[in-house]
């Protein structure tokens, strides 16, 4: 089984690059803030990290493919560089510090393409976060500076932290009284959103989270980092891994009470 090391270094190379980017214009009073055909937000800074991002990879991995979220696919083949270069635009234009760029590595497989690599950087809280497939999921500053991390072994509802994004998508989607049901058994629930849910699964500090729409380039780094780091990554129908076009994460044992409650089992 390829080890993926090297894909690994070069994406916190990539990170590094990107952080640099993103830092340099977060809460700058001249940012430049567009709105897309899907109302959401997009900063100079997210087309900026990508377009960089993007034109490091043609130079280091000319044969793999990329899929952004600001410019789309380009190439082919079996392996597929997933990044989204700002996850929180929202937060990031409003100088939040909670977003992060995050870069995946996925590989074709019998199963379909599935994540091999991710780094997840959030350079704002000083905070990174990274697994390759089978190496264990990490924190720290770089490589070389670095904790292994792993999830929770709560295994009651009652005793769980569970984090979420927002109401107004499941109750768009006819599963907010599952939603809150679930609020209604755990221990602490908390709106965090965005990638850090997921990481503080990743890190055992919470237990479980979901979110009802996603894309690929929202999922692909943090499936990676939340599997490497013993925990389970679905979408609400229960399948596994970032295709569903929603997710759910959580430290494993918690997982089909999850499901159940939010609609993906009954």
């Amino acid at each position: 089984m390829p080890d993926y090391l090297d894909d690994l270094r070069l994406a916190h190379v990539l990170a590094d690059a990107a952080d640099a980017t993103t830092m340099d214009r977060f809460k700058a009073l001249d940012l430049k803030v567009e709105t897309k055909p899907d109302m959401t937000p997009v900063s100079e800074a997210d087309k900026a990290a990508e377009e960089l991002i993007r034109s490091q990879l043609q130079r280091a991995r000319p044969r793999d493919a990329v899929l952004g979220e600001e410019y789309g696919v380009e190439g082919t083949g079996p392996r597929r560089w997933v990044i989204d270069p700002i996850d929180g635009t929202k937060n990031y234009v409003r100088g939040v510090p909670v977003w992060a760029t995050l870069i995946s590595l996925m590989e074709a497989g019998e199963g379909g393409y599935e994540p091999v690599v991710g780094v997840v950087s959030a350079p704002a809280l000083g905070r990174r976060w990274w697994a390759a497939k089978g190496h264990g999921a990490f924190t720290g500053r770089n490589l070389t500076s670095a904790t292994r991390i792993h999830v929770s072994r709560v295994g009651d509802l009652a005793d769980a932290s569970f984090a979420y994004s927002s109401l107004s998508g499941w109750e768009e989607r006819g599963r907010l009284d599952g939603f809150l049901d679930l609020t209604r058994k755990v221990w602490r629930t908390r709106a965090y959103g965005d990638f850090w849910p997921y990481m503080m699964v990743a890190e055992g500090s919470v237990d479980l989270c979901a979110e009802p729409e996603l894309s690929l380039w929202d999922m692909a780094a943090n499936a990676i980092v939340v599997t490497e780091a013993g925990g389970t990554f679905t979408g609400l129908d229960g399948r596994s891994g970032p295709h569903g076009g929603d997710a759910a994460a959580s430290n494993g044992l918690l997982h089909e009470e999850l499901l159940g409650h939010l609609g993906g089992r009954s």
